[in-house]
């Protein structure tokens, strides 16, 4: 197995994001702008008093898409790799296919047209009564 040590990027975005998923956050983030809400007639609805939410959310709506990204990012790289663990451990399935979210898309489109054609040999199968569970080449 590789080595567990993570980058300190990957454990702030890990933190943050298990903690920014949290119930009581959202319950702090609605709460926060209620406040600001009720706040307004008090400051008169003064352009500082707007500024202050305008910036606020700002701020953290631009770092939370890059911790979002960031996520993303992690947990699709973790299904591609379970997932080529899947096609390689079984017997029958065609180990070309591993990694092949790198290719381009041209060549994607042209695997996906092969898959789709074996689905609809396999369909064309059943509407006859056989059975589809053989593993044709791609």
């Amino acid at each position: 197995m590789p080595d567990t040590k993570q980058s300190w990027h990957s454990q702030i975005a890990k933190a943050a994001s298990k903690f920014s998923g949290r119930p009581s956050v959202l319950v702090f983030a609605v709460a926060l702008i209620l406040a600001w809400l009720v706040s307004g007639p008090m400051f008169g609805y003064s352009d500082t008093w707007q500024l202050l939410i305008n910036t606020t959310t700002t701020i953290i709506t631009f770092l939370m898409v890059f911790l979002i990204q960031s996520s993303q990012n992690r947990d699709t790289e973790a299904i591609q790799i379970k997932l080529d663990e899947l096609i390689r451990a079984t017997q029958g399935a065609h180990n070309a296919i591993i990694g092949l979210e790198q290719k381009e898309e041209d060549e994607l489109d042209e695997a996906r047209k092969r898959y789709e054609s074996l689905a609809d040999a396999a369909r064309e199968k059943v509407k006859r009564g056989r059975e589809d569970t053989d593993t044709p080449e791609a």
